[in-house]
């Protein structure tokens, strides 16, 4: 940095008299008393470290205007908060979106800054989607004093909104693409001019032509090397000055390099240019970079898809008026309307109406549901058919699609341990390589060979480890995106690595391999009336209550019963004709009827018996369902050779039978939550690597005690879910899938570490020995980058099909 630059932004530091401060003895110029105030409050804080970390000049700072300060304050107001802050234990957390930022010394910066103001508990920014998660205590400070903090530092920070975020992705994107586009029509040009010298299939050129031919390449050469290769430059230096080397260092210098000198050749005259290698090298490059960023692009968007399905305004009821109003406005209590193909903005009860759902934002499940008068319905659901009237009961950010949102993020800015090795690997690689690249360089110099810069350009453009540092983030991103398709969500960074170590997979009981809600599991006629007249008969009498044994029989024909009287603990009245009914528990019913008693049966489960006056008619039999695909899921676990186990707190006899029902190993009851993660511990002793499945309340110390523990969706509010991952739409078969996922994960990040090595390997020698020249290095390494990124995305395309047997194992070869 020049000494008349600001030691703040960087900018020309050219005012009279000039703006200067003392820090560590030294003076300091700066642009502007922006830069100056803020360098203060940097150097006051003890963070002047920051201007040894940044790899960037900072932004410079703008003063706000009263409006703006304005605008600030209005995000203290409690209603405007309901979109982006929520309650968490000792504070609020508020989502942000951060501008500014160039570097991750400006995270360092904002993070340490925000952590000595008043109020603040904890404050973290994720570098990748520049979002920010603030939680601060509400009495100590106010949320605009904190974001004005932000600003004083010179970032801006605003309320986290998927739009925006969405539109700066597709800038990202698009920006990428023209330079894309731009090294592209460089590339076709330069080798339209370069191919007929190299091939002598013109002849009898002269000088002078020569000439014209090099300087129309440097001029096509030129906006490829300082518009689409620029980011390239950038990195390098950032990486450069904070002594950690990536892939972008020897990309810089072999493109910096082969341009200069070839720029120079075309000035003062010489043998070679290489304005063709340069442009192909730098369109293959960010081809390979185009469509790794593609998949990040799509995979990013899926939680900013999520978000959109957040609407912005809703309808609200009031009595017989209805009034458009944002949706930060709506509060629990509140009625909203739902017309045919809106999304719900809130979580709530329905009060009116019938109508489909689709939830698959929520739940992975592309079927439509049907949902009537009672049921609980989410934000981000779709409406089908009919409108509904909706009783909210939370909205904002404290609905489940927001708490999904921020599982999301959380995952995303956690970098599991084999991605940090690859980083790693590929930083020592780029290391060695710029250590021979100048000794190659000096051996052909010295043996006199002319090509000694052809070699040198190529030694550091074929051996650039991009496949390498591509290997894991793309193939985990692949397969989270995918698992969070199927409906499962992990919740933490490590749960996608666990799970292709798991051999035990420990499960609950209620809630988890059941439906966790009574179900009719026979009828045992035992008087003159038919099965269907009695099921219609029990369904009528039923139908005036909402107990929960009476919801077993809401959804059946039912006949029109009259005179219907609920007694409290014991059962139903009422009157079919001429005859009175009688529904209930046994005792109950006896108490009513003149018949005697049928013979009593032992069975699991509940008993609930309907007679008339003078005859006994029925006993139903209640109990709670195994899932629909719970047997299909263990049976496919043991055939992978996982061992099951059922760990229950329920009585014995009921858990042993639900264990042979669905052919699990081993079945314990009665196991009190101390005795169950004593069991765990007894596992992981045995050298056990354990799952364990639970309703993630009850279950949560057992859960804590597993290698990795994995909730069901239908639990509770998933911000207070301590699991490992959820499974949001409870079908256990997805458990096998993610697990499935997780092995074919890790084979894909073997194929890819291993071709990339075994590439980089194998290429280094042939470069060095002249073998290879710099256009075939560039389309070499660019291959490479796209066979690591193209075999990472085929763990997104293999799903299986729902209804498939119990044959395939897990685990099974990824090649199709």
């Amino acid at each position: 940095m020049k000494p008349r630059d600001c030691f703040h932004c960087g900018e020309p530091a050219a005012g009279e008299p000039p703006i200067t401060f003392q820090i560590d003895g030294e003076t300091r110029f700066f642009c502007c008393e922006g830069c100056k105030a803020v360098c203060n409050i940097i150097h006051t804080e003890g963070l002047t470290g920051f201007y040894q970390l940044r790899t960037q000049a900072a932004v410079t700072p703008r003063k706000l205007t009263d409006a703006e300060l304005d605008r600030l304050r209005e995000l203290d107001h409690p209603l405007v908060q309901q979109a982006f802050v929520s309650p968490v234990k000792g504070g609020q957390e508020a989502q942000l979106l951060i501008g500014g930022i160039t570097c991750a010394a400006c995270i360092w910066l904002l993070e340490n800054h925000l952590i000595k103001q008043p109020g603040v508990l904890s404050f973290s920014v994720n570098h990748t989607t520049q979002r920010a998660r603030l939680v601060w205590a509400q009495d100590k400070a106010s949320l605009s004093s904190l974001l004005i903090a932000i600003h004083e530092l010179g970032y801006t920070a605003r309320p986290y909104q998927s739009d925006e975020v969405e539109d700066q992705l597709k800038a990202e994107n698009r920006s990428m693409l023209i330079r894309l586009a731009v090294a592209g029509i460089g590339t076709f040009q330069s080798m339209m001019l370069a191919f007929p010298l190299y091939l002598e299939l013109i002849s009898g050129l002269t000088p002078e032509f020569v000439a014209f031919f090099r300087w129309f390449s440097l001029l096509v050469a030129t906006p490829v090397v300082l518009y689409s290769a620029g980011p390239f430059f950038r990195n390098a230096l950032r990486d450069i000055k904070t002594r950690h080397l990536t892939m972008d260092v020897p990309v810089a210098i072999a493109i910096g390099l082969a341009y200069l000198a070839s720029a120079w050749v075309t000035v003062v005259g010489g043998e070679e240019v290489y304005f063709e290698s340069v442009c192909m090298f730098t369109f293959f490059l960010l081809l390979g970079r185009y469509i790794e960023v593609q998949a990040r692009y799509r995979a990013g968007l899926t939680g900013n898809a999520m978000a959109g399905f957040h609407p912005t305004v809703a309808t609200r009821v009031s009595g017989e008026h209805t009034e458009i109003v944002p949706a930060h406005q709506i509060r629990p209590g509140n009625v909203v309307r739902i017309r045919p193909g809106e999304t719900l903005p809130v979580d709530g009860v329905i009060l009116r109406g019938q109508s489909t759902l689709n939830e698959s934002a929520l739940t992975g499940e592309y079927l439509p549901e049907t949902r009537v008068p009672g049921d609980k319905v989410h934000a981000g659901s779709i409406n089908g058919e009919n409108p509904l009237d909706v009783q909210v009961e939370k909205s904002g950010a404290q609905t489940r699609l927001s708490g999904i949102l921020r599982i999301l993020d959380r995952v995303q800015s956690e970098k599991p341990p084999v991605a940090r090795m690859a980083d790693r690997i590929a930083g020592k690689f780029v290391g060695r390589v710029l250590i021979l690249a100048p000794v190659v360089w000096i051996g052909w110099w010295l043996a006199g060979a002319d090509n000694a810069f052809d070699i040198t350009l190529s030694v550091l453009v074929v051996t650039c480890p991009c496949a390498l540092s591509l290997a894991t983030p793309t193939a985990i991103t692949s397969a989270t995106v995918k698992l969070r398709r199927l409906g499962f969500l992990p919740t933490r960074g490590h749960a996608m690595e666990s799970m292709n170590t798991i051999d035990t997979v420990v499960f609950d009981k209620t809630g988890t391999l059941t439906r966790g809600e009574l179900s009719l599991i026979n009828t045992r006629i035992v008087g003159d009336k038919d099965k269907d007249t009695c099921l219609r008969l029990a369904a009528g009498l039923e139908q005036h209550s909402e107990h929960p044994i009476a919801r077993v029989f809401h959804d059946r024909p039912a006949a029109a019963i009259d005179h219907v009287s609920n007694h409290l603990g014991g059962g139903l009245s009422g009157t079919f004709g001429n005859q009175s009914l009688y529904i209930g528990h046994r005792d109950f019913v006896a108490q009513h009827t003149h018949a005697p008693e049928p013979e009593f049966e032992l069975h699991s489960g509940m008993e609930i018996w309907l007679a008339s006056d003078d005859e006994w008619l029925a006993c139903f039999r209640l109990d709670d369902q195994p899932r629909d695909d719970a047997a299909r899921a263990v049976k496919a676990l043991q055939h992978a050779g996982i061992r099951t186990l059922l760990l229950s707190g329920d009585r014995s006899g009921h858990v042993r039978q639900i264990a042979d029902i669905l052919g699990i190993d081993e079945a314990i009851g009665q196991a009190s939550p101390e005795q169950k993660l004593d069991v765990l511990k007894r596992l992981k002793s045995e050298g056990h690597q354990v799952m364990m499945v639970g309703d993630g309340l009850n279950d949560l110390p057992s859960m804590a005690g597993a290698g990795i523990s994995v909730a069901m969706g239908t639990a509770a509010d998933l911000t207070q879910l301590k699991a490992d991952a959820v499974l949001l739409n409870g079908q256990l078969m997805q458990l096998v899938e993610a697990i499935d996922t997780s092995r074919r994960t890790k084979r894909i990040i073997r194929q890819n570490l291993a071709w990339a090595l075994v590439y980089n390997v194998c290429a280094l020698p042939l470069a060095a020995a002249g073998l290879v020249p710099p256009w075939l290095a560039a389309i070499g390494m660019s291959i490479s980058s796209l066979i690591v990124v193209l075999n990472a995305l085929r763990l997104g395309k293999q799903t299986r099909p729902k209804g498939r047997g119990n044959t395939e194992t897990l685990g099974a070869p990824v090649a199709p």
